[in-house]
């Protein structure tokens, strides 16, 4: 019966908490990737960029290398024209084309943070303050990076290292909803 307890409690830890850290990866030779952990990413977000929950099309694919192949953040299914929302208050810090895309960074207030929202026809201008959840514009028509379909992408930069946007996000937001337990059938009760 012990054995039973203690799987699961294990499952339901590994729900609630989002499962064990990613072990920390070593740093390449010649590279100037530190093999320390990334800098903690306070859950500051308080809405989704587009969407309620929309479906992570790509997700997090960190490089090895500073220009390494990899994916910077992650891309989320969004119709065209879809209003993207700031997930958290900052105050814009870009808002234009880059590569004949168009780009929205939002400083994120109280951190050292940046995200990152691009294709976005901007709303907004460099210097203006949004709260969590206000428009900064909406999703551009055209996203040849995604093969799937229309989508976002998003990003997260803390200085100048790429980190996982979706570590933004509280748990409530992140997850379906609360795990429940289900009864074990054939365990006798004590």
């Amino acid at each position: 019966m012990w054995v039973w307890v203690w799987a699961l409690t294990t499952v339901v830890a590994v729900a609630v908490l989002g499962g064990p850290a990613p072990p920390a990866r070593a740093q390449a030779p010649g590279s100037r990737v530190p093999a320390s952990s990334p800098p903690a990413v306070p859950a500051v977000a308080r809405a989704w960029p587009v969407g309620t929950r929309p479906a992570v099309v790509r997700g997090w694919e960190p490089p090895a290398t500073p220009y390494g192949p990899g994916h910077r953040g992650v891309d989320l299914g969004a119709a065209p024209d879809a209003p993207v929302r700031a997930v958290a208050a900052g105050r814009i810090s870009f808002a234009g084309k880059v590569a004949g895309r168009g780009v929205v960074s939002v400083a994120l207030l109280g951190t050292n943070l940046r995200t990152t929202y691009q294709p976005v026809s901007p709303s907004v201008r460099a210097g203006d303050e949004v709260a969590a959840g206000e428009a900064v514009g909406r999703v551009e028509p055209t996203a040849p990076h995604c093969a799937a379909g229309p989508c976002l992408h998003w990003g997260l930069l803390s200085d100048d290292s790429y980190l996982n946007p979706l570590r933004l996000l509280p748990p409530w937001l992140l997850y379906r909803g609360p795990s429940r337990l289900l009864p074990v059938l054939g365990v006798p009760l004590p």
